[in-house]
């Protein structure tokens, strides 16, 4: 941990399905004390294992659009039928806390999530080494249709144009290689100079 304080920072990795940005995320998260996963809110059914409140918040539709209305929201967007949102307060709380958030969402939410803290973002966008491969893993997960991954394949390539909006792109050939540049990525951001907010009186204290 640095001795100069700091602004937290959002972390918004995104991909297509597949690629493997969760892993990756969830790789960070078990190195990185200083980073927590934002708790997106989402109106799909819990898969196998996942919990409410750690994965993600299930909720009603009619609850989700309330919080659109409300503005509690930072980023939403419909994705197969079905609605994800970043709730606000949180992450507002965690970056003045100097906490670092990590946001595993697709290429709307993060437009979205640049347009509302556009100093804060720290953008990175995961392909597949190709689209042979994309289509392996997906079908090596077991659990999703053949219409399924019909339509996570043929929404990849649209998803992948938007790559070249983010401040970063690797890919994830390697998952030991691309946690490392990730990580990287994150260092780094870490010690941008606007973000070290105690940088000034640090060295004040040099005398």
């Amino acid at each position: 941990m640095s001795p100069i304080p700091r602004r937290g920072l959002c972390l918004v990795i995104a991909a297509p399905s597949g690629a493997g940005k969760s892993t990756i995320t969830r790789r960070l998260l078990e190195t990185e004390p200083n980073l927590a996963l934002s708790v997106s809110v989402t109106t799909r059914a819990p898969r196998p294992g996942e919990q409410d409140g750690v994965h993600y918040h299930f909720i009603a539709q009619d609850q989700f659009d309330a919080m659109v209305r409300s503005h509690e929201l930072l980023e939403h967007a419909g994705v197969f039928g079905k609605s994800y949102g970043t709730p606000r307060a949180p992450v507002e709380a965690a970056l003045a806390a100097g906490k670092d958030m990590v946001f595993d969402i697709d290429w709307q939410g993060h437009e979205q999530m640049r347009d509302a803290l556009r100093p804060d973002i720290v953008s990175l966008f995961v392909l597949p080494p190709s689209l042979a491969e994309l289509e392996r893993r997906l079908r090596g997960r077991g659990t999703d249709s053949e219409a399924v991954i019909a339509n996570r394949m043929a929404a990849a390539r649209t998803e992948m144009s938007h790559a070249p909006d983010f401040q970063h792109v690797l890919v994830n050939d390697t998952l030991d290689d691309a946690v490392a540049q990730a990580r990287a990525i994150l260092a780094a951001a870490r010690l941008a100079t606007p973000r070290q907010t105690g940088l000034a009186a640090f060295l004040t204290s040099f005398g």
